[in-house]
């Protein structure tokens, strides 16, 4: 009798070690995926993130935005030449320096205007540059090795662990693998949520360049390039934050408490990914755009 008794909980035993097992696994495996999602989608450059979406996006800025903002660079020269005559007590001070320095501002203006396109994509591929140096610079590996983690786990504790304890960690890893697939979708939105506010910079980025060469209406232009830097830079900020999570699991060790070891990959996955959420308003305060 005591012979059947046992065999059924080593059964039993076996069923919930392998729930325990499958639900450390998929969170593990999740972890990895989203991390390495993080590093590879920040390394992109618009155009190569999705090139359906920017060829749409630069038909409409070259298309709509761009008679825009001629309009707005005719507006401002206008009231360039306004405001140089009456500072001059309507020409009666006229000075032809002044004349070559319109001349040159009307320039300025038209070939801001023109190069829009490959200045706005040059300031993402520097930032593109700079998020490549980050990650080479990254010593630690972001991913938790899983069959060995797993192995672990099972020769250290979850052989010799009772029915009543294999059920309490089997809902503790099922809580914590489904929180690690909320944190996972939130760290796409980010990710997705950044590249967006990029590809809407973007469309829209011939008019504040107009009005660059105007001394009141240049803080329009200045404040969003200081916003274009923002967002380019915002990666390599993402970066610093994966570092800083690769140093965090390097010091995990599973062997020694399971159950704690579980908290911790999730705690440092939510830093993480409340650091992501944060990189972007960091960034703006850094460039001082608004």
């Amino acid at each position: 009798m005591n012979g059947i008794i046992d065999r059924i909980t080593e059964f039993i035993k076996e069923i919930l070690q392998g729930w325990v097992l499958s639900n450390l696994e998929t969170m593990f495996t999740d972890v990895n995926n989203r991390v390495g999602m993080v590093a590879g989608d920040v390394s992109k450059t618009p155009e190569t993130w999705n090139p359906g979406i920017f060829n749409t996006v630069k038909a409409l800025s070259e298309d709509v935005a761009v008679p825009i903002a001629g309009m707005v660079v005719t507006f401002v020269l206008c009231y360039e030449l306004v405001s140089m005559v009456m500072e001059k007590n309507n020409m009666h001070e006229f000075d032809t320096s002044l004349f070559f320095r319109y001349l040159f501002k009307a320039c300025i203006a038209v070939w801001l205007l023109s190069n829009t396109f490959d200045i706005t994509m040059a300031v993402f591929d520097v930032g593109h540059s700079i998020v490549i140096q980050a990650g080479a610079s990254i010593s630690g590996s972001t991913n938790i090795n899983v069959q060995t983690t797993l192995v672990a786990m099972f020769n250290s504790q979850l052989a010799t662990m009772g029915i009543g304890e294999l059920i309490g960690l089997g809902l503790e890893s099922m809580i914590a693998s489904m929180g690690m697939k909320i944190i996972s979708v939130l760290v796409t939105v980010i990710l997705y949520g950044r590249m967006v506010e990029i590809y809407l910079y973007i469309s829209v980025a011939p008019v504040p360049f107009s009005t660059w060469t105007n001394r009141e209406w240049g803080g329009i232009g200045s404040n969003y390039f200081k916003g274009l830097l923002a967002l380019a830079f915002q990666g390599f900020f993402i970066m610093v934050c994966v570092a800083v999570y690769a140093a965090l699991v390097a010091g995990i060790s599973v062997a020694a408490d399971l159950h704690s070891a579980i908290w911790e990959v999730m705690a440092y996955t939510v830093i993480l990914c409340f650091s992501l959420f944060k990189t972007g308003s960091l960034s703006k305060s850094v460039f001082n755009a608004h």
